[in-house]
């Protein structure tokens, strides 16, 4: 398996093709302008491998911006948590609070389920329901290769907002010590914003954690 990171759009937010076995899916397209649409479509292009699925770890509008064209392009259809659907489906409300544009994206294909398997390649995924930054809020977890890919759940030295519609930091810190912390210290951990970190290192030094109660 491989993992290519992009970083696209005004908010600086990263988004993930990963590949195996001639099957790969995109994590997060938050390609917005035209230059990031033909780097990330060109990259798909450029592998022997088939785009079999374009996964959202959830739906806030710097995560979404390329969902339209890339579902368009590729004819593969958008999967998220149905939590999530009413954030896409008011997709451009929200580029219009940030004053941003977005083409709107499609309803999604299917729903992405807390204890569901993302299977490609040669490559499963348990997912994980880690609400608190959004209400449907999952993570993918990768458990043979040690990686989670956490979306705005976790950072390297922070976690994600929770003042936006329906956060919750107490559900956000729960998310954390109750999913993401037990998968154990040497797990990589592959977010939405910023560099790659892992949970042994966010729990001896993110301020957010260190010192918590529920650590």
């Amino acid at each position: 398996m491989t993992v290519t990171p992009f970083t696209f759009n005004p908010f600086s937010t990263n988004c993930y093709i990963i590949e195996s076995a001639g099957e790969l899916v995109v994590v997060d397209p938050s390609n917005q302008n035209e230059t990031e649409h033909q780097t990330l479509i060109s990259e798909i292009e450029s592998r022997n491998a088939v785009l079999k699925r374009i996964l959202l770890t959830h739906a806030h509008i710097d995560h979404i911006f390329g969902c339209a064209r890339l579902s368009q392009h590729f004819d593969v259809g958008i999967e998220v948590h149905a939590s999530e659907r009413i954030l896409l489906q008011r997709g451009e409300t929200q580029a219009a609070m940030f004053g941003v544009e977005l083409e709107a994206p499609p309803e999604p294909a299917a729903f992405i389920e807390a204890g569901d398997s993302i299977a490609f390649g040669d490559v499963e995924w348990d997912v994980l329901h880690t609400p608190g930054h959004s209400p449907g809020s999952v993570s993918f977890v990768d458990r043979k290769e040690r990686l989670v890919f956490s979306g705005d759940v976790l950072f390297a030295g922070s976690i994600g907002r929770t003042d936006l519609w329906q956060g919750s930091l107490p559900t956000l810190m729960r998310s954390i010590f109750e999913q993401l912390v037990p998968l154990g210290d040497e797990f990589r951990v592959l977010s939405g914003h910023g560099p790659e970190t892992t949970i042994g290192r966010e729990r001896e030094s993110n301020p957010f954690l260190v010192g918590h109660g529920l650590l």
